[in-house]
């Protein structure tokens, strides 16, 4: 607004043009009580009056009364005015009470005043605004000349030319002028001028006024926000209360591949159904809700800009709120991370590849035992990598070593199996033990055919026929939903000995080069294991049935003695060792005892036992007593190096009722009397055999029919885990009880002190003394 004077009218006395001056300011103005009304332009009224036609009515009357009829709903709020008015409801109660939109803040905000001058520059009517902005109340602003009462005498002369010439032309007129307030200071107010019409032809002026300086705050915000949101790198975006899209910025449109234009009006359920923008949108509704800011969400997804992979963005939402405090909507802040996200990916699956490798060099190949060995391979496998894994080795190599499957398709023998959860899955895969033969193009075949691995990334289900068995297996993976498989070989010795099968059904992601190469490591140390499982096992056959044709076989008739004798190989991870027992018949109805035990294992072990076993009893028709015989094997047993061996060698004579014995490092025997509790003899222990250098004892002892005498190695007492004084107490314990046989006895202690996956061999012999000639 620009103050200035009445607008000239040539219908008007020259007197009532003239331009006010300062010592007109407080001239009194005409009674309208005493004097012709007159229009608000200023020209004499020549129509009728009519009393209550608002335009006869005096300006003060006037501005009462539009002041009175304004309507509540445009009306600012109390807070904003020179006197409050507590019975009109706030504005946001009366727009939801007619059903009007709220109106915006944006006028509180800038404080825009109002005012209309008459064409002569009087004051005519003054906004609530006005009183704020200028200092001056209504009954002190209405009446008088704008001029005079808001600008100094250095501007009133430009205001009034501005002034008129807005009344003449009609065009309006924006600018700024410094304006004096009512308590004494300057402000710079910003005005929007306007000429005005009523229906009876006569010229006002609206002024719109605003704080300059508030208004340069407001518009340097506004630039400032649209450039950044224009400029920045990040994804800016406003959502409305129904959390459909306001605005949009480059940056967020080029993340998610759409246009501005395509986001307005939109959710963002509905420009992208992944799942994990519908989530988001959830966390959007929550945070208009609750007014909870939610910062920092990690959110991965696929967009329209790259459907083909996955991408990551750091999302944080607040709610907007004007600053009267209504809610405009959600405020989303993005920033894509997808390079962070990958390589944090990527860091975990090195990690896992990691992780998995040690567990499976932990726990693959615990024992030698071949079917434990596969099925710790699937262990490590699922549900780590796989979903569900099948190991199957080469028939020809379980039965003889060799990996030549001969002519036609390979023979496979199923090993072992496993699935990360109950699925009918299982039962396409071939049961540990079975034998099948697969079809040229499965992957196992294929594999095994070439050495190297096929990687399957994607199945569909009329192709899962591919990696089955048999018609009813693809059936089943094909229910259980199986869309990847892969099939590694098993090679050793630079020789495939099988193949391992690998698929995922519940997991979605498809097997790639990373899972290959993860899976190809794990098959070569677990090959190892299981060739050398598998040669163990041949190994340990070998030798068993050397040592068992090295044993004697017992004749059924001895001069006073009863006999019974067992032998049990290891059945853990030791081979078969060196362990022996013999019966050596002598002349004079005499019989010669022999337990001993070579220490080592294997093949080369059970040939030390049959050498010692063979010098026993050539040694034993010379007729020497214990001691001799333990010296003469002592030298036999220097040649064999590495190799000793304890022994127990005993003479019963069954005519003079005694026993001869010596030891050499052997544990002690076990006599049970038949008058007593059994007892550990008491021999002089020697040293083992090939030791060298060191004399040995006999010694005699009675006995007397229905004695019996306990020979045995140390398979059979001794644990790694119990002290070998409390596992010979077990055995005396276990001897008290009666028995009516040596072979019940022996069944009974092997039974008892032996545990089924002994790591040791075990040779045991029980003699009890009958009357000679029984």
């Amino acid at each position: 607004m620009s103050g200035g004077t009445r607008h000239p009218d040539p219908d008007q006395p020259e007197t009532a043009r003239a331009e006010p001056g300062p010592d007109r300011v407080a001239e009194p103005r005409p009674d309208p009580a005493t004097e012709p009304r007159a229009g608000r332009s200023g020209r004499p009224r020549t129509d009728p009056v009519d009393p209550v036609d608002p335009v006869t009515e005096s300006r003060a009357d006037h501005a009462t009364a539009a002041e009175d009829d304004q309507d509540p709903l445009v009306r600012p709020r109390p807070e904003h005015t020179g006197a409050p008015d507590q019975a009109t409801p706030p504005r946001a109660d009366r727009a939801t009470e007619s059903g009007t939109e709220q109106p915006t803040g944006l006028f509180d905000l800038l404080g825009v005043a109002a005012v209309l001058l008459e064409a002569d520059g009087r004051i005519d009517m003054w906004s609530p605004q006005a009183e704020e902005l200028f200092g001056y109340d209504r009954a002190e602003a209405v009446g008088q000349y704008a001029a005079l009462l808001l600008l100094s005498p250095e501007n009133r002369d430009a205001a009034i030319e501005l002034f008129a010439e807005v009344m003449e032309t009609g065009r309006g007129w924006a600018g700024a002028f410094p304006v004096r307030r009512k308590d004494g200071g300057t402000r710079t107010v910003e005005f929007r001028n306007m000429r005005l019409t009523d229906h009876l032809g006569d010229h006002y002026a609206l002024g719109l006024a605003a704080d300059r300086s508030t208004l340069r705050r407001v518009e340097r915000d506004a630039a400032l926000s649209a450039r950044l949101v224009t400029q920045a790198p990040i994804g800016l975006a406003v959502l409305d209360t129904e959390l459909r899209y306001v605005a949009v910025n480059p940056a967020l449109a080029a993340m998610h591949g759409l246009s501005e234009a395509d986001h307005v009006g939109r959710r963002l359920g509905e420009l992208f159904p992944d799942t994990a923008f519908q989530a988001l949108e959830g966390s959007m509704r929550r945070v208009l809700d609750t007014g909870v800011p939610l910062v920092n969400q990690e959110v991965v997804g696929r967009t329209a800009a790259d459907p083909g992979s996955e991408h990551a963005w750091m999302t944080s939402l607040y709610r907007l709120e004007d600053h009267q405090g209504h809610t405009l909507g959600v405020a989303k802040v993005a920033v894509e991370v997808t390079d962070r996200y990958r390589a944090a990916q990527e860091a975990e699956r090195a990690q896992r590849r990691v992780r998995l490798i040690a567990r499976g060099s932990a726990r693959i190949g615990t024992t030698l035992e071949v079917e434990r060995t596969a099925q710790e391979l699937a262990d490590v496998l699922v549900p780590d990598l796989a979903d569900m894994a099948a190991v199957d080795l080469l028939d020809s190599m379980l039965r003889t070593g060799r990996t030549d499957p001969g002519a036609g398709p390979p023979l496979f023998r199923a090993l072992a199996v496993k699935t990360a959860y109950p699925t009918d899955a299982a039962g396409a895969l071939v049961p540990p033990g079975r034998l099948t033969v697969y079809h040229a193009g499965h992957p196992a075949a294929q594999s095994v055919r070439t050495g190297r691995p096929v990687l399957i990334t994607h199945l569909d289900s009329g192709e899962v026929g591919r990696v089955a068995a048999d018609a009813e297996a693809a059936r089943l993976l094909a229910r259980a939903g199986v869309h990847t498989d892969m099939a590694v070989p098993l090679i050793a010795r630079g020789q495939c000995i099988g193949v391992m099968g690998l698929a995922r059904a519940r997991n979605p992601a498809p097997f790639d080069a990373d899972d290959l190469e993860l899976a190809c490591e794990l098959a070569s140390r677990a090959a190892l294991s299981i060739d050398n499982a598998v040669l163990h096992q041949h190994t340990r056959s070998t030798a068993e049935a050397l040592q068992r044709s090295l044993l004697p076989r017992l004749s059924p008739h001895h001069p006073g003695l009863e006999i019974a004798a067992r032998y049990r190989p290891a059945q853990a991870i030791g081979e078969v060792g060196g362990d022996w027992y013999d019966v050596i018949p002598l002349d004079g109805d005499r019989t010669a005892l022999a337990v001993g035990d070579v220490m080592g294992s294997g093949i080369a072990a059970a040939a030390t036992m049959g050498r010692l076993r063979t010098a026993t009893s050539t040694l034993a028709d010379l007729d020497l007593d214990p001691a001799r015989v333990l010296t003469h094997l002592d030298r036999i047993t220097l040649g064999l190096d590495p190799y000793i061996a304890t022994c127990v060698y005993a003479v019963h004579d069954p005519r003079l009722a005694r026993l001869e014995a010596a030891s050499a490092g052997h544990l002690p025997p076990v006599l049970i009397p038949s008058d007593g509790p059994p007892r550990l003899l008491d021999l002089p222990t020697g040293t083992p055999l090939g030791v060298g250098g060191v004399p040995f004892e006999s010694s005699t002892l009675e006995l007397r029919p229905g004695d019996q005498l306990v020979l045995y190695t140390d398979g059979l007492v001794e644990t790694r885990d119990d002290p070998i004084d409390a596992r010979l107490d077990e055995l005396l314990r276990l001897l008290s009880a009666p028995s009516p046989s040596p072979e019940d006895t022996c069944d009974r202690l092997l039974r008892e002190l032996r545990h089924p996956a002994g790591h040791d061999d075990v040779a045991l012999l029980i003699a009890r003394v009958l009357p000679l000639g029984s």
